[in-house]
């Protein structure tokens, strides 16, 4: 069966795609999304490779540069090296005519490179991310009489979240009429769907109902129609005041029937109530009740 997610949980995409260039994704975008060391070391291998490239165009002409020695890689990439960041100590020089085009050509790519960089490291600073933890197990139990599919989240910085909004949706596989397998999606619908304040945590609950998509799922008919429920959540950063978003998927492996989450809230002697994450993701196997389909009985609507 295959473990292929429209959410991926990993840094990498989980669907391979072809055609109109493998679906273009600019530089730009990239560097924007990738992690802070992988972005220094990108950033510093360009830079170092294109002085590299220019000093090896210094020793293509011997003599371009005075004061260096005949030859000397050492000295044409130092020289490289100062004339793209415009220091200028005024010990090396450009002595020819060719030499000084290549130094009109590396100061306007120095101070083009420099003026995108810029721009490239502040939207990468001042672009608002949560941090958002998700449950690694969904459940599936009985509340309230009622058979339920929950989950948890968790905001893990220090500043809220307001108004935040949790959508879920169910995808699987299903045949049409004619045979054909297509990808549908159905979504669910929640006890509550916003947030006013999402500071600590949030438990999701989707009541199953004989109006819902799980209404007497199984193990084993979630895993052959391929089922991922993707949850997507946004809100308004409280520092910010700026947009932010998360989101994460469940596959039928991750889900745990007739088992209940841990609890992670308590009351200290003072009064005030504690959170500890601690527990955040841990479950209690057949904690629970299962589904009264899975147990024989009827469900109470």
């Amino acid at each position: 069966m295959s473990k292929s997610r429209i959410v991926s949980r990993d840094v990498g995409d989980s669907w391979v795609r072809e055609g109109y260039g493998r679906l273009q994704r600019d530089a730009y975008h990239y560097l924007l999304d990738a992690s802070w060391p992988k972005l220094i070391a990108i950033l510093v291998g360009l830079y170092v490779g294109g002085n590299t490239l220019f000093a090896f165009a210094y020793l293509a002409r011997p003599g371009s540069i005075e004061n260096g020695r005949p030859g000397s890689f050492g000295d044409a990439f130092f020289f490289s090296v100062q004339t793209m960041a415009t220091i200028g100590y005024g010990k090396l020089l450009p002595s020819t005519a060719y030499a000084n085009l290549l130094v009109v050509l590396e100061t306007s790519t120095g101070i083009i490179g420099l003026a995108m960089l810029t721009g490239l490291i502040f939207a990468k600073f001042s672009r608002p991310t949560a941090r958002v933890l998700f449950s690694r197990r969904a459940i599936v139990t009985m509340r309230d009489g009622i058979p339920c599919f929950m989950f948890r989240m968790a905001n893990a910085r220090s500043t809220g979240i307001v108004e935040a909004e949790a959508r879920v949706v169910l995808a699987r596989s299903e045949d049409t009429r004619e045979g054909e397998n297509v990808r549908r999606f159905y979504d669910l619908e929640l006890s509550r769907t916003r947030n006013s304040i999402f500071a600590l945590t949030w438990t999701v609950i989707h009541w199953i109902t004989e109006a819902s998509p799980l209404y007497r799922a199984t193990p084993a008919s979630l895993e052959a129609s391929e089922v991922e429920i993707i949850v997507s959540m946004v809100g308004l950063d409280e520092s910010l005041s700026q947009t932010v978003h998360a989101r994460h998927s469940f596959i039928p492996e991750e889900i745990s029937w007739g088992a209940r989450f841990v609890d992670v809230i308590s009351r200290l002697p003072d009064g005030r109530r504690q959170v500890d994450l601690t527990h955040f993701h841990e479950v209690v196997e057949h904690g629970g009740s299962l589904p009264p389909w899975l147990t024989g009985g009827e469900t109470t609507a």
